[in-house]
């Protein structure tokens, strides 16, 4: 069992991670309980609070339910010993050692699963703390892009098509996005900026469209997980809090 200090599990946890254990197969070598955000300090706790409620009350349950590789969220992650030896453990070196984890278990064939009980954490307080945390969460998942991705074909073998498609979309795919956006962002404001110049014509109309429309799905699609979250959580008087997501995302890619 891995807890953080601050943790606060619910009081059947344990069993019901036990139970979990009893009823699958030796192939299933942890279940991730799901962590829900309850600080109210900052806007910026208040949307950790929709993140993580679409992270880990939708987004990782599909996973686990179509059998993909978990990126664990390191804390109230509850492993079969037997399975955790077998990998070798934890990468001292990795600063999101629980990500690399989760994905060295997939490469050797074990599952992870994700359980109905619930663990309260507590957000960064303020900014600082907050970009301090996810600047460390960022190097981490560079770090297990880089190692996993030494040998890209053994990679591919191990997880197959479909998890080595996730792999890259969830652990590479999140540093990409979030060093792109900025630029992606300004390259809009230039093309909107041409519409109003004498030199518009269809073909600026036509891709200043395109940066508009992307950006849009963008926001849409991360608001949209995180409306499902609050939603299963029943904190649908919290669902204002996602038209920061514009700001959200320019946060991300500063850290």
């Amino acid at each position: 069992m891995i807890y953080d200090a601050e943790d606060r599990p619910e009081r059947n946890q344990l069993r019901c991670a036990l139970k979990s254990f009893r009823s699958a197969a030796n192939n299933l070598a942890c279940v991730q309980a799901r962590l829900c955000i309850d600080t109210k300090t900052s806007w910026l706790a208040r949307y950790f609070t929709a993140e993580y409620a679409g992270h880990f009350d939708v987004f990782l349950p599909r996973l686990a339910a179509l059998g993909l590789p978990l990126p664990l969220g390191g804390s109230s992650n509850h492993f079969r010993t037997t399975a955790l030896r077998a990998v070798g453990g934890w990468d001292a070196y990795n600063v999101t050692e629980d990500a690399d984890l989760g994905m060295r278990l997939a490469r050797l064939g074990y599952r992870c699963g994700v359980i109905e009980s619930t663990t309260c954490e507590e957000a960064p307080a303020d900014a600082r703390a907050w970009l301090s945390q996810r600047t460390r969460w960022f190097k981490g998942w560079m770090q297990t892009w880089l190692v996993h991705m030494r040998e890209p074909l053994r990679l591919f073998r191990e997880l197959g098509p479909r998890g080595f498609l996730t792999f890259q979309f969830i652990v590479g795919g999140n540093v990409l996005v979030a060093l792109a956006h900025p630029f992606f962002i300004a390259r809009t404001i230039y093309a909107l900026n041409a519409l109003t110049s004498q030199d518009c014509n269809p073909e600026t109309v036509l891709q200043t469209g395109h940066y508009v429309a992307t950006a849009g799905i963008g926001y849409c699609t991360s608001a949209y997980l995180g409306w499902l979250g609050l939603s299963y959580r029943g904190a649908v008087k919290k669902l204002w809090i996602l038209m920061c997501t514009p700001a959200h995302w320019l946060l991300l890619s500063l850290a």
